[in-house]
């Protein structure tokens, strides 16, 4: 599933490719809107919350979309050859020339404006919100204890924005095993802060890192990176799968920077 900060860039690629522009054409193919018709209204934003995209127009509607795991919105000009097939349109929005298409989408809702918070109100302090707040996030992540770091961090009521290659990044460079409990976390604030740098520095470009290195194979510490040697001490990179059924998540961790109910060195 996109991180933060992909989602962060789709909404800037949508608000600079259709806002203060009237719309020619809208297209949902998805049986809930499919006789919707937006034509002749103006695109006013499309902003992120957390992993979520609102599309606001100036007729009182948004349109919500969210990317889920294979998701994507690209724009293109007049003419020009997409880049994915059309069975994968799930919404196009046409504005004189440029054409937003939005593929794959996993949610695909039109709203009043108002109703926003209906779609969006249980997410938790937004990591590139303009109202990101730390205090609110450590309280929100503090509330359980008890619960292992992975589970909190990738919950998006306490923190929004975190998917599974930061959680697995943040808890490596923190040297805490991925199992631990919240509770357990030396420094919980910094971990929060790291969590934030990390998707502001990547929301500016397009090719994510953690590690500071952009070359492939160099980009991560651990995520993906099973069976190859840790950047810090060599130790084989181990993953398993944790979660509900259906809903498992690949875990990434080295087993002698990570100690399981223990902390080791900082990165």
């Amino acid at each position: 599933m996109p991180e933060g900060d992909t989602v962060f860039r789709a909404a800037r690629l949508l608000d600079r490719a259709l806002s203060g522009r009237v719309l020619t054409r809208s297209d949902f193919r998805v049986p809930q809107h499919a006789t919707a018709d937006l034509s002749g209204s103006t695109v006013t934003a499309t902003l992120s919350r957390g992993k979520h995209l609102l599309t606001r127009t100036d007729t009182g509607f948004t349109i919500h979309t969210h990317l889920k795991m294979e998701g994507a919105w690209q724009v293109y000009r007049a003419g020009e050859r997409w880049r994915r097939p059309v069975s994968q349109v799930r919404l196009l929005l046409e504005a004189g020339g440029t054409t937003a298409v939005g593929f794959s989408l996993g949610v695909v809702e039109l709203m009043r404006t108002p109703l926003e918070h209906e779609a969006v109100g249980h997410l938790g302090p937004d990591l590139l919100g303009p109202d990101w707040d730390e205090t609110e996030a450590l309280t929100r992540l503090g509330a359980d204890p008890d619960r292992e770091l992975t589970a909190a961090l990738l919950d998006q009521r306490n923190l929004a924005g975190i998917g599974n290659m930061y959680c697995a990044e943040l808890c490596f460079i923190s040297g805490v095993h991925p199992t631990a409990p919240v509770g357990e976390v030396p420094d919980l604030p910094r971990l929060v802060r790291r969590a934030q740098l990390m998707l502001e520095q990547n929301a500016e470009r397009a090719t994510q890192s953690t590690t500071g290195n952009l070359r492939p194979r160099e980009r991560m510490w651990v995520y993906r990176r099973d069976k190859s040697a840790c950047r810090r001490c060599g130790t084989p990179i181990r993953v398993a799968m944790r979660g509900e059924p259906g809903r498992e998540r690949a875990m990434y961790w080295c087993p002698t920077c990570q100690p399981e109910r223990g902390v080791g060195t900082d990165a």
